[in-house]
């Protein structure tokens, strides 16, 4: 439940207690499943305009079972397919990815 500069907690996303910035909203980055994703995995399954492993799908597939035995909503923003991950920023047009630690 700690967050690790610049990505918020996951804890924090999914109990509403996170707000994207400018840049997040920018990135693609909103409240929801795909930004815990994003938060995990970022650089490996977010930001690629599709899920060709289908690791993603199936993240979202047990994350709606889990929803539906608890009874409550899936919510939106379920993938980060089209999101930059965290610390990826771009400078001078060309995208480079800035991992913090």
């Amino acid at each position: 439940m700690t967050p690790q500069s610049p990505k918020p907690s996951c804890h924090a996303v999914m109990t509403g207690q996170w707000t994207p910035s400018t840049a997040d909203r920018s990135a693609g980055r909103l409240p929801g499943f795909g930004v815990v994703t994003d938060i995990i995995n970022g650089g490996i399954e977010c930001g690629k305009g599709s899920d060709s492993t289908g690791a993603v799908a199936d993240r979202i597939g047990f994350y709606k079972r889990y929803c539906d035995l608890l009874g409550v909503s899936y919510g939106n923003n379920l993938d980060c397919y089209n999101m930059k991950s965290f610390g990826q920023i771009s400078i001078n047009s060309t995208e480079k990815s800035n991992f913090y630690n």
